[in-house]
C-alpha cells in the first residue's frame, strides 16, 4: 500500500518535543526539552476562565474572537508600543500562535513562493510552509559576541523574485536572541525594498532579560502596513494548554488570515479568551514578576550548565538556553538528547531538529529553564555525570 501521507509533508514526522517529553515520561528524566512551565498563571486569571465557565460562556464565540479579548489586545498594542488597531478589522483571535502562524503563511504564500525564516527555526516555520506548497528559505543566526545573530548580507541574498513573506521571531526560539533596533531595521529595509510581508512570532514579547527591549517591527518606519503580528497568552501568562492566540495588522491582511482560520478551527475556546482579556488587562504585573523569576531561573541553569561543562550562550529572552556540547566531548546532539536520560536523567531537546541542513546545529542543545528551582537544581546535579 502507498504512503497515504501528500509527498509535501513527509519529511515530517512526530514533533522532536513529542518525542523527547514521551521519553522523559516513559524513563521518569528530568523533562527540560519541551517549553512549558511546571507552575500556574496568575489566580485570578484561573478563576475568570472558571467563572466563564460556569456563567455559561461554554458555546461558538465569534469567529473573530470575543469583542472584549479583541479590545484588550488592541489596548495593549497601543498602551505599550504606541501601535493603533482597530479591534473591530485588525484584531483576530486564533488557537494559539501556532495557528495564528499558519493561517498567516497559509493565507499570504502559495505553491512557488518562497518564505525567508531565521534558522534556527521553530519547529511549525517550516511544516506550515511546506503545507502552503512554498519554499523556505533559511538565513542562518549565528553565535557573535555571546548572542546569536545574522549577517544582513546574507539576508539581502536570500530574497529571490519569488520571496513573498520574512517570518521573524523575536524574542527567538530557540536562540534566545531578541533582536536589537538595528538587526530589525535592517529586516525592514530589506521587506520594503522588495515589497514583503513580515509575519513576525512575538510570544516572548514579555519575557526579556538583562534589559533587552522587545521592538515590534511594526514600529519601524514603513512596516505596520507590511505586518502581521502574532502573540499569544500562554507563555505570557503560563497558561500554554490554553492555546489561545491573536494576530495583529490591516485589515487586508487580517481579513486573508480570518478567511484561511475560519475553515481551519472556526473559533477559539471562549472560557479562555474571556480570561486572556482580564490578564491582558489587570495582571501585568503578575507578569512583571514572573520575567523577573525566570531572569534568575535562566542564571542558576547557565551556571549550572558551565559547571557541568557546557559552553552555554546566554539568551537574552525567551525560556531557553542553547548549549554546546563539544566540550564534553560530544558531537551530535540527537544521539546526546536521546542518550541524556540513561546517561543523566535529563531530557533536553537537539537543536539541529530546527535547521534544514542538520550538521549546521548539531554542536547544540536547547534546555528549558521555564521550571520550579528545586527541578532545575536538581537537573544540573544529574547533568554534572557528564563529566
Amino acid at each position: 500500500m502507498t504512503e497515504p501521507l501528500v509527498e509535501r509533508m513527509r519529511g515530517f514526522g512526530t514533533t522532536i518535543f513529542a518525542e523527547m517529553s514521551a521519553l522523559a515520561a516513559r524513563t521518569g528524566a528530568i523533562n527540560l526539552g519541551q517549553g512549558f512551565p511546571d507552575t500556574d498563571g496568575p489566580p485570578a486569571m484561573l478563576e475568570a476562565a472558571v467563572a466563564a465557565i460556569m456563567g455559561g460562556g461554554n458555546q461558538y464565540p465569534p469567529g473573530p474572537g470575543l469583542p472584549e479579548l479583541r479590545a484588550a489586545v488592541a489596548a495593549q498594542k497601543r498602551e505599550r508600543y504606541g501601535l493603533d488597531y482597530d479591534p473591530d478589522g485588525e484584531v483576530y483571535v486564533t488557537v494559539g500562535a501556532t495557528e495564528g502562524i499558519a493561517a498567516a503563511v497559509l493565507a499570504l504564500a502559495g505553491p512557488g513562493d518562497e518564505v525567508i525564516a531565521f534558522e534556527p527555526t521553530y519547529d511549525s516555520y517550516a511544516a506550515t510552509v511546506a503545507l502552503a506548497g512554498a519554499a523556505l528559505r533559511p538565513v542562518l543566526l549565528r553565535p557573535d559576541g555571546g548572542r546569536f545573530t545574522f549577517d544582513p548580507a546574507e539576508l539581502r541574498a536570500a530574497v529571490t523574485p519569488r520571496t513573498r513573506l520574512i517570518l521573524v521571531n523575536s524574542p527567538h526560539n530557540p536562540c534566545g536572541t531578541v533582536f536589537t533596533r538595528a538587526e530589525l531595521a535592517e529586516i525592514a529595509a530589506v521587506c520594503r525594498d522588495h515589497d514583503l510581508v513580515a509575519v513576525t512570532d512575538e510570544v516572548y514579547e514579555y519575557l526579556t532579560f538583562d534589559g533587552a527591549e522587545h521592538v515590534p517591527l511594526a514600529t519601524l518606519p514603513g512596516m505596520r502596513e507590511r505586518t502581521v503580528a502574532v502573540s499569544s497568552v500562554g507563555k505570557t501568562f503560563s497558561v500554554t494548554g490554553w492555546k489561545t492566540g491573536w494576530v495583529t495588522g490591516p485589515e487586508r491582511h487580517v481579513r486573508a488570515v480570518q478567511t484561511v482560520k475560519q475553515f481551519l478551527t472556526y473559533a477559539t475556546g471562549g472560557p479562555w479568551q474571556h480570561a486572556a482579556a482580564h490578564g491582558l488587562r489587570r495582571e501585568l504585573a503578575w507578569v512583571e514578576d514572573l520575567r523577573a523569576s525566570l531572569e534568575r531561573k535562566r542564571d542558576r541553569l547557565v551556571g549550572g550548565l558551565e559547571a557541568a561543562g557546557f559552553t552555554v550562550h546566554r539568551p537574552q529572552g525567551t525560556y531557553f538556553v542553547q548549549a554546546d556540547i563539544r566540550p564534553l566531548g560530544y558531537t551530535d546532539g540527537v544521539d546526546l538528547a536521546r542518550a541524556l536520560p540513561e546517561k543523566a536523567g535529563v531530557v533536553a531537546v537537539p537543536t539541529q531538529v530546527f535547521y534544514q541542513r542538520p550538521a549546521d546545529g548539531a554542536h547544540f542543545v536547547r534546555f528549558a529553564f521555564c521550571k520550579r528551582d528545586d527541578v532545575i537544581d536538581e537537573a544540573v546535579e544529574r547533568l554534572t555525570r557528564l563529566r
